[in-house]
């Protein structure tokens, strides 16, 4: 059994890393603060369906008195908070699983060209292992600061990377076209999050310009073993959860659909979270609260085109779900627990 610590537990990801660690067998919630409240707050006042569920006080965020009353701690912190909040934690031996892009980045020039704010903590980039677990199991179980993936990057990257490193795609023409349920936009006041604003509309944003593009370059880019592009355009959905990528491949030389299959079957044979399925309509409905990725396969014969469907829950597989995932790899617990 060990202890952990939720500091963002107000938010959308830290309410659904609750829900899940709650049916966790090997795991005590031990620790709950958040950055936007100015007093201490029983979590069942601030999120009344977990009354009689989880009887914790939620504090006003203090790093010294968080240290010692967890062994883990899950950060659902807004982008370019983390970095204040880790070094304090990793200096107290503590495993820290963060759930924004502050560690993410490899290189501190491209977060701050992205994020807009200078890196306070450049020492652990190099520290930090990327939270896929289908890509970078082996380092995660030694790892003890994790930087839990993006959203749009999980669903991308699953899509693409057994066709990227099978050798028979174009590097250079990578189109991910992606709509995301309102969740993905974090729980805060804003115009264009309102009901009337979103309700009965579409909306791309972003359009090669959203923050999530150099981490899913970043991440092909090793895949590949060279600078791989791609054209991004995200899409605002109303609908709470879920996200479901298209993304566009042209393939080197022609193909068939079976063969391609394969090669996906056997890439994801052993990954407890990715399904590659056969049926014809995609929806986020297949993946809606749970942390299963389903990925479905096109092919444009005549214009030599893969096209790859890629559908998660945002605040799953895109965030909690993958946090919880990857708690599990390192401390050696089945990968599946509190997941299924």
């Amino acid at each position: 059994m060990i202890k952990v610590g939720i500091i963002g537990a107000r938010g959308y990801v830290g309410e659904e890393l609750i829900k899940v660690l709650l049916k966790h067998p090997q795991v005590k919630i031990s620790y709950l603060a958040a950055k936007n409240i100015d007093k201490v707050e029983p979590i069942g006042v601030l999120l009344p369906h977990l009354r009689g569920r989880l009887d914790l006080n939620c504090e006003v965020l203090d790093i010294k008195k968080a240290v010692p009353k967890a062994d883990l701690f899950f950060l659902a912190l807004p982008h370019t908070v983390s970095f204040s909040v880790v070094p304090m934690l990793l200096a107290n031996n503590k495993k820290v699983i963060d759930l924004s892009a502050d560690y993410r980045i490899e290189d501190a020039k491209i977060y701050e060209e992205w994020y807009k704010v200078k890196h306070a903590d450049k020492s652990n980039i190099k520290k930090a292992v990327y939270g896929l677990p289908e890509l970078y199991r082996e380092k995660i179980k030694k790892a003890n600061l994790i930087a839990n993936p993006g959203c749009y990057p999980t669903a991308a990257t699953l899509g693409i990377t057994p066709a990227l490193i099978s050798g028979k795609v174009d590097t250079k023409s990578i189109i991910v076209d992606a709509k995301s349920g309102v969740t993905g936009a974090g729980r805060k006041a804003s115009v264009d999050l309102l009901f009337t604003e979103v309700n009965e509309a579409v909306k791309a944003y972003k359009t090669n310009n959203h923050q999530h593009m150099p981490e899913i370059e970043q991440e092909l880019s090793k895949l590949a073993g060279k600078d791989t592009k791609i054209t991004f355009c995200p899409h605002l959905i109303p609908m709470n959860s879920g996200i479901l990528e298209t993304i566009y491949l042209k393939l080197k030389k022609n193909s068939t659909l079976e063969e391609l299959t394969k090669i996906y079957e056997r890439f994801y044979k052993n990954e407890p979270f990715v399904r590659v399925v056969k049926q014809e309509a995609m929806s986020t409905k297949n993946v809606v609260n749970t942390n299963f990725c389903d990925i479905a396969l096109r092919l444009d014969t005549e214009r030599k085109m893969l096209v790859v469907i890629s559908v998660i829950d945002n605040l799953l597989k895109g965030a909690s779900g993958q946090a919880v995932q990857n708690m599990n790899i390192m401390y050696g617990f089945p990968e599946t627990s509190g997941l299924l």
